[in-house]
């Protein structure tokens, strides 16, 4: 749930270039370099921040489930346990999917600001 609201800012990208381009009737009024300027800052930050959460939760994620192995190999007659285990194994994996899920969305919001400077958009 945290990642899909900290993902907003790529999700709404376009429309983030829609408002920060000014019209032809505005360009004297707004400047274009700096409102991108701080558009491209806040999506570097945003992904940054967003990875080294994912990074964070993997991690402790990963220390949960090596102390559950090490206990399964105690207690291998122990259901709960392999239960437990198997729940966390299936976080972690999930933890380590949102890795790939996070390059693809940052791949994309490049795309579309890379896009907007190349047309000029963006100076």
């Amino acid at each position: 749930e945290l990642l899909r609201v900290m993902r907003t800012i790529d999700d709404r990208i376009v429309h983030e270039l829609n408002t920060t381009i000014p019209t032809a009737s505005f360009v004297g009024k707004v400047d274009a370099g700096q409102t991108c300027k701080e558009l491209y800052e806040s999506l570097m930050n945003a992904h940054t921040n967003r990875e080294r959460i994912i990074k964070n939760c993997i991690a402790q994620t990963s220390s949960v489930v090596k102390t559950l192995r090490e206990e399964r190999e105690k207690a291998q007659d122990d259901v709960a346990l392999l239960k437990q285990l198997r729940k966390e194994q299936t976080k972690l994996k999930l933890m380590q999917s949102e890795l790939n899920v996070e390059e693809v969305v940052n791949d994309r919001s490049w795309k579309v600001l890379s896009r907007s400077v190349a047309m000029k958009f963006c100076p």
